[in-house]
């Protein structure tokens, strides 16, 4: 018996249904990959949070500080210095400072780490989050766009140490480190006020508004949105931040104490 092969016809209807089939399922696919993208940054940040929790339990509730040179040449706290490796900006010792005196890391990583003053170059995974897309108009003369915030500072993320301020020169509002460094002050939400996050959190920071910002898009290109872990050390992902100097939204917030920034 003569065995009947497909038809051009058919063979076109079944590849127009395979190609159908591709257009529905890469779109869920691609979103299935973000969304494990965030998680994986959400893992990084909670294993931060072990390790934070262990330096605080060591260091009588006091944050990792490191101290460099201030923009007025005298010896400042410098919270980008917390943990990560060597970073690109040339002050405030993110370029000097590396995996050796960031000293969250000893609490992190288990590798051995060279030297700062060496060429060598170090990678620490756990300070890397895979949905790091950098910024534009970082207010940095000479770096005013960054494809990775873990590149340019040496972290993905960062510390909570001032709240969000109209003052592109300074910090007006120191938050969990003190101006002088030192202990952590007394936290009236620990499940609300956030200690480590995703740079985006400091988007609108230094006057940003809606028209105006870092462009720190790193979870969708419509709105700001970070991960972050609270005191507590429980995560909360892709909590919106919105526009403009909102210091306490119901999901965060920066400061120890509701009025902890006078009217």
């Amino acid at each position: 018996m003569k065995r009947r092969g497909f038809t051009l016809i058919e063979l076109l209807v079944v590849i127009a249904i395979i190609a159908l089939l591709i257009g529905i399922l890469l779109p869920s696919l691609g979103a299935a990959r973000k969304q494990a993208k965030v998680l994986v940054c959400g893992t990084r940040l909670q294993q931060l949070g072990v390790g934070l929790t262990l330096y605080l339990n060591d260091h009588d509730e006091t944050l990792p500080q490191q101290t460099a040179q201030g923009f007025d040449g005298n010896p400042t706290i410098v919270g980008a210095l917390f943990g990560g490796k060597k970073g690109q900006l040339p002050f405030l010792g993110i370029n000097e400072y590396g995996a050796e005196r960031r000293p969250l890391n000893a609490y992190v990583i288990s590798q051995d780490v060279p030297p700062d003053d060496s060429n060598e170059t170090i990678e620490l995974e756990a300070f890397k989050s895979p949905i790091d897309k950098g910024g534009e108009n970082l207010g940095v003369p000479g770096f005013e766009r960054a494809d990775s915030m873990y590149d340019l500072i040496g972290s993905s993320y960062t510390l909570n140490d001032h709240a969000l301020d109209t003052n592109p020169f300074g910090d007006d509002y120191p938050t969990l480190v003190p101006e002088r460094g030192g202990k952590m002050p007394f936290v009236v939400q620990p499940d609300k006020t956030w200690v480590l996050a995703t740079h985006p959190i400091y988007n609108y920071d230094d006057g940003g508004s809606q028209l105006n910002h870092r462009e720190q898009y790193w979870f969708t290109s419509k709105q700001i949105e970070a991960n972050l872990i609270c005191v507590d050390m429980h995560a909360e992902l892709r909590a919106l931040v919105p526009p403009g100097q909102v210091n306490t939204t119901d999901r965060y917030t920066f400061l120890p104490s509701p009025k902890w920034i006078d009217p």
